[in-house]
């Protein structure tokens, strides 16, 4: 069975890599330029058609590490005087085109976003139920929970509810620790909305004596919304309607490539270790686990990678769309090019460089 959901994951991140040499296909078409060859993954061909109206190769290669769109002249090292030569077009029209890969990955992530907002619901908890009879608290069916004692939930540019709670909790417990479990209750702010009105609410932390699996007493702190055993949960992901879903959509996709960035700059500056990054195979292995567990997991998975794949090409490092546009700029504000020889010879190390950084992430992403 697992077999399919690896095969399931390779058709999505193929999607993605379709998608974005497809929004440079679109837009080399609209500007008029010329397009020789149209390809998904590299290496050997497995499927190959020329177009008998204009001559364009479509091919589906062995390796679905991405893809390429191949303009007329694009990569000659020396001047062509052919005008429909990819470098004798305007500075502006190559650079649209160069963007129009990653812009349209960030269409393809915020329309799944959407897609995410309005069935399931992501990162905003809203109250199912709760105790009312063991621990009073002003909840009411319904609240959607926005912030925790200031703090926004959000999963890109606020804090994650479980962590909030968590926090509070053991706040509580030091509290209850210092102050005994009969005296003053601990309390925090939670901030919900009610009737589209935002409503602060607070909430108070009941101490109760419990065991660990040791058999050592420990103080529990509670809220009202723990589930018991085999129960739902208390919370639920909030599901946009579509309007307000499409409103939010746009903030999670950027939401999803701002993540990206903080995940790399962690990287860059020894934050996270490089173990925890991975290449293609790693991410297939993923997609394919979560989606056995349940498919929904896809809902979050194809934005997130959507968006991860515009930050990612939208980098100036050589062979990325980021690095040919800053090339393009340097050429329009010198009037003249760098050296179309040693330009393609930059761009030919850092495709080398990048293949075997997914190589190597993803061997020490399952051996150590």
């Amino acid at each position: 069975m697992i077999f399919w959901y690896i095969v399931l994951a390779i058709v999505i991140l193929l999607f993605m890599v379709l998608i974005h040499e497809f929004g440079h296909y679109v837009v080399g078409k609209i500007l008029k330029f010329k397009i020789t060859e149209f390809s998904i993954g590299f290496g050997f061909p497995i499927f190959t058609h020329i177009s008998k109206k204009t001559g364009e190769k479509f091919s589906l290669r062995i390796f679905p590490l991405g893809g390429y769109c191949a303009f007329d002249g694009e990569d000659d090292e020396k001047e062509s005087e052919s005008p429909t030569a990819f470098n004798n077009q305007k500075p502006w029209k190559r650079i649209l085109v160069f963007l129009a890969g990653v812009t349209a990955n960030f269409i393809v992530a915020i329309i799944f976003s959407w897609v995410l907002l309005c069935t399931i619901g992501y990162d905003v908890p809203q109250i199912a139920r709760f105790d009312q009879t063991t621990y009073v608290n002003p909840y009411e069916e319904g609240d959607v929970i926005r912030k925790i004692d200031g703090k926004t939930i959000d999963f890109a540019f606020g804090e994650n509810f479980v962590t909030l709670v968590n926090e509070q909790k053991a706040m509580a417990q030091d509290f209850y620790k210092e102050n005994g479990l009969d005296g003053k209750k601990y309390s925090f702010t939670m901030t919900v909305s009610r009737d589209g009105d935002l409503v602060d609410l607070t909430i108070v932390v009941y101490p109760v004596m419990a065991q660990d699996s040791a058999g050592k007493d420990y103080i529990n702190c509670l809220i009202g919304l723990e589930s018991s055993e085999g129960e739902e949960p208390c919370t639920v992901a909030y599901v946009y309607d579509a309007w307000s879903g499409f409103c939010r959509s746009f903030e999670m996709a950027f939401g999803f490539a701002w993540v990206v960035l903080k995940s790399l700059w962690m990287l860059i500056t020894f934050q996270i270790p490089i173990t925890e990054m991975g290449g293609t195979i790693a991410t297939i292995s993923t997609i394919a686990t979560f989606a056995s567990e349940s498919l929904s997991y896809l809902l979050i998975f194809i934005p997130l990678i959507a968006a991860n794949l515009a930050v990612f090409n939208l980098l100036p490092f050589p062979a990325l769309d980021g690095s040919h546009v800053l090339f393009t700029l340097i050429e329009w504000i010198r009037g003249k090019p760098i050296n179309r020889k040693v330009e393609n010879m930059i761009h030919f190390v850092g495709i080398c460089i990048l293949f075997a950084f997914v190589i190597i992430v993803d061997i020490l992403h399952f051996v150590l």
